[in-house]
């Protein structure tokens, strides 16, 4: 009689694989050979498409309530979009579902409508549980699904760093029907309270957005003892907009049919996209930048997204802004998570027209009226580009994309071009008109230096790379890391 036995994860599958082993070895080597060869993987069906689909089949097609369909309606979606059209019908069936594609494409929707018609019809805590790699994310991520499921009741938890761990333990403990956590927070959480682990013994679902960022290594240990917790039983579903090579490795490990939807292969961007650069000196970046915010009007730019290496300079333009004042919010993580809300919430409601941010809102964020993203650095990693710019031109509106390229940045802006498969514009400005505030940016440059000593933010930030560095090397990831730097300081 044979058992059961499920393969964890070597390398971190998170299609759980059922293997059937015979409980003691076979006695002779006739036994061994009766099954030489051991049972195919279950079939993966894979799809790409490369073209805008034309079809106009209605939400109510794809096999969705009609209360689902009702509240697509209500919400201004008039019809499926390809990734909406080609997966939601996939997770209805009950495969594993990878989908690929761009930024503002509808991801969310694909696999939160699915899931939320499947509660309507057996609804219980925990149904499903979405990790996501940034707070804000997660954050935004309950208002969509809080809005797709605004008929049902729904119950929807958000469990994130920096907020009270002792309300969100009993939230948990409450079992909301979807729970939406970062990786950090909710690993504590379970490790924490050993109660917390049953809330998610009967969980349909585990959705993993931003999939590649999720999967990135740094958050292996987080992973681990998630999917401890999680039944064998479930459906996985991966979105992003960028794949890496683990992804493709994991689609083999997958228990059920697995289907990966790639609508582009590669990384991409959206043609709605206007993207170019300007050749800055490195020592006047802030006095271009203080020139392309000062034309925001003239440009017909209602909003921008100004993206910055590190929270140390997200702090000092934010202080250096308002001396000048702009009006300016600052998103980075040496700032307390209640303070993080407040920006992004003063952002998007209007009232702050720029906002500066490091890569914590890089990923996914969804603010219709942000028609301008600036790259003060450029980023090391064509991955991290593609998220960036996709801030701007969702949902096919329009959008412009500004990169800031010192000299020694000028390959790896290049290496963008070649792995976008685009060559990029010059962003066309006088430099007599940008240097005549030269003067005016310097002093206010000064001011902000001044204002980050009496406010001890140095020490802050030294503070929390301390504790960065001593995460890192808990993981013994510092070795990884430190080959990653040199190799981005030889491309310099």
């Amino acid at each position: 009689m044979d058992e059961e036995e499920t393969l964890v994860d070597q390398n971190f599958p998170l299609f759980s694989r059922k293997l059937t082993t015979p409980k003691r070895p076979p006695k002779t080597l006739a036994a061994a050979a009766e099954n030489p060869n051991p049972p195919p993987p279950p079939p993966l069906v894979r799809e790409t498409n490369l073209t805008p689909d034309p079809n106009h089949t209605s939400f109510a097609d794809l096999g969705l309530a009609e209360w689902a369909a009702q509240t697509c309606k209500e919400l201004g979606m008039k019809k499926p979009t390809p990734v909406q059209l080609r997966c939601i019908p996939r997770i209805l069936a009950g495969d594993d579902v990878l989908g690929l594609a761009q930024t503002g494409s509808g991801k969310t929707a694909a696999f939160a409508l699915p899931i939320l018609h499947r509660l309507a019809m057996d609804p219980y805590g925990v149904f499903a549980l979405v990790v996501t790699p940034t707070r804000e994310l997660a954050y935004q991520l309950a208002e969509q699904f809080r809005a797709l499921g605004s008929c049902l009741n729904l119950r929807c938890a958000v469990v994130v760093g920096g907020m009270d761990i002792i309300n969100q333990a009993q939230t948990l403990m409450s079992r909301p029907h979807v729970v939406i956590a970062t990786p950090g927070r909710i690993k504590v959480l379970i490790e924490q309270t050993p109660d917390i682990s049953a809330v998610f013994s009967k969980t349909k679902f585990l959705v993993l957005d931003e999939a590649d960022r999720v999967l990135d290594v740094g958050f292996e240990e987080e992973l681990r003892v998630v999917f401890q917790c999680l039944p064998k039983n479930r459906q996985t579903l991966l979105f992003s907009a960028t794949m890496t090579s683990d992804l493709q490795t994991l689609l083999e490990l997958s228990a059920n049919k697995a289907y990966f939807y790639e609508a582009y292969e590669g990384l991409k961007t959206v043609e709605s996209l206007k993207q170019q650069y300007v050749l800055v000196p490195k020592k006047v970046k802030d006095v271009y930048l203080v020139h392309i915010l000062s034309k925001m009007e003239d440009m017909g730019i209602r909003s921008a997204i100004i993206f910055v290496p590190t929270g140390w300079i997200c702090h000092s333009l934010n202080l250096l802004l308002e001396e000048l004042d702009l009006k300016v919010a600052a998103l980075h993580s040496l700032k307390t998570q209640s303070l993080r809300l407040a920006a992004l919430h003063r952002f998007k409601s209007g009232q702050i027209p720029v906002l500066l941010a490091t890569d914590v809102a890089s990923r996914g964020l969804d603010i219709p009226t942000v028609d301008l993203v600036i790259n003060y650095d450029i980023p090391r990693n064509p991955t991290d580009y593609v998220h960036r710019v996709g801030r701007t031109a969702r949902a096919g509106r329009g959008g412009l994309a500004v990169s800031f390229v010192t000299p020694k940045e000028v390959n790896l802006f290049l290496e963008i071009e070649a792995v976008v498969g685009k060559k990029m514009d010059k962003f066309e400005c006088k430099e007599n008109e940008v240097l005549d505030d030269i003067t005016k940016v310097y002093k206010a440059r000064r001011v902000a230096a001044m204002k980050m000593v009496d406010d001890g933010f140095e020490e802050k930030a030294k503070a929390r790379r301390e504790q960065n560095m001593k995460t890192l090397a808990e993981k013994g990831l510092l070795k990884k890391r430190s080959k990653k730097r040199k190799k981005g300081r030889a491309d310099e």
